[in-house]
């Protein structure tokens, strides 16, 4: 695409003959450890080249010597990300099958993270705001993403030339990295002491899934979720709803911006402001109809009778349909990190009840054998990792009849990663 790399914006740093040699990089990486905090912190929009400068005793003159621009900074901490991610995926990849594998992904993940609690290294970005930066700048660090993603669908074994299981595979690779890309949403929970015991149960959880042996996946179409009172408290119409929660989950929530959200509409700013008094009224009015709508799909998978095994692939069924149909999907709470601070905490807050919701379900079903024994509360972050990440496959699942793509990528819940699972 000749056109696109002629816009390009010039990303390169400056040369070597400018560089301080070990200075220089020593430096540079100050300035990506505070832009990584940041952009964790308030995303990409909300990262100033002012607050790095005062995190690392310089000045916004200093900061520029290094990045040019700001969005330089962001493609630099996010193409640096990639690659601690890749050299990961390279680490686990050398085992020798996919449940060695796998373990050996998750165990450098729970290591990183008790590294950077311990305040031995810095976090790797949240990768999810990528999606606020331009196109010419997005692309290679997608591209350099999805060759990451090969490696990783890679340790499930070969293909050939067979679609349906590339598809499963795809489906399982695309799990497992959403998982440890939520796990900073709840691991801190845990003390470090218990990481260990943590991550062997999520990875029995990945091995077998949360069905027993001899579930069948039946779940019952439920019909619509959303309620006559689609609207919004606040008067926003649905219409805003379904533009915001798109773009917000395409572009996160700082890229989701007024002017693209009125520009989708087709209507003016004004028109935006008679309904809301600012963004954040919507992001907030998006994310409370996504928890009614998951909240009713829990409600009617319990009406629908029969095991808690049953009910709870229901309500799976029925979000996953939702997410892959994206029309009007559920927003990502990945995609809200950058909210800012007292916002942040309400989204994972009412996250972490839709998360409890589903392990009560997880409990019961223990108890009444329709669930095999699991850890609830890991499963049940498991659960919201799967439905949240599944918007992004839509397009893998347009390539098949929408119930044998929900039945396919729910398989990665109810009977693990692995073949001889």
């Amino acid at each position: 695409m000749p056109e696109l790399n002629r816009a390009a914006p010039d990303l390169s740093p400056p040369p070597r003959s400018e560089r301080g040699s070990d200075r220089f990089e020593r430096k540079r990486e100050l300035i990506l450890d505070a832009a990584t905090a940041l952009i964790n912190q308030r995303g990409v929009k909300g990262m100033t080249f002012l607050e790095i400068a005062q995190s690392v005793n310089l000045n916004t003159t200093s900061v520029t010597y290094y990045f040019r621009r700001k969005e330089q900074l962001a493609a630099a901490v996010f193409e640096h990300t990639i690659e601690r991610l890749e050299a990961m995926a390279r680490d686990a990849g050398a085992e020798p099958d996919p449940q060695a594998r796998v373990a050996r992904y998750l165990q450098l993940h729970f290591d990183h993270h008790r590294r950077v609690l311990r305040h031995e290294e810095r976090p790797i970005a949240t990768l999810s705001d990528i999606r606020a930066l331009d196109d010419a700048v997005r692309a290679p660090l997608e591209k350099h993403y999805q060759a990451v993603f090969r490696l990783i669908r890679g340790y499930f074994g070969a293909y050939g030339d067979d679609p349906a299981r590339k598809a499963l595979l795809t489906a399982r690779a695309h799990m497992l990295t959403e998982v440890t890309f939520w796990l900073p949403v709840w691991v801190n929970r845990y003390s470090v002491s218990d990481f260990d015991r943590v991550r062997a149960r999520l990875f029995e959880l990945l091995a077998h899934g949360i069905a027993p042996t001899g579930a069948v996946w039946t779940p019952d179409p439920i019909g619509d979720l959303d309620t006559p009172d689609d609207g919004g408290a606040d008067g926003s119409g649905p219409a805003f709803l379904r533009a915001a929660t798109r773009l917000i989950n395409e572009r996160g929530y700082r890229g989701a911006s007024v002017d693209r959200i009125v520009a989708e509409l087709k209507v003016t700013k004004g028109s935006f402001y008679h309904h809301l008094d600012a963004k954040d009224d919507l992001v907030l009015e998006c994310f409370r109809r996504s928890y009614a709508r998951v909240s009713r799909a829990q409600r009617l998978g319990d009406a629908t009778g029969g095991d808690q095994w049953h009910r709870l692939s229901t309500a799976i069924a029925t979000l996953l349909d939702v997410q892959f149909a994206g029309d009007w999907p559920l927003l990502r709470t990945t995609a809200l990190l950058a909210l800012p601070g007292d916002l942040r905490e309400r989204v994972v807050e009412s996250s972490n009840r839709m998360a409890l919701r589903f392990a009560g379900t997880l409990v019961d079903g223990i108890s009444e054998g329709s669930i095999r024994p699991i850890d609830p509360m890991i499963a049940s972050q498991v659960v919201m990792a799967t439905l949240n990440a599944a918007y992004d496959l839509r397009r893998w699942a347009s390539a098949m009849p929408r119930d044998c793509a929900v039945r396919l990528y729910a398989s990665t819940l109810a009977t693990g990663l692995f073949d001889d699972a």
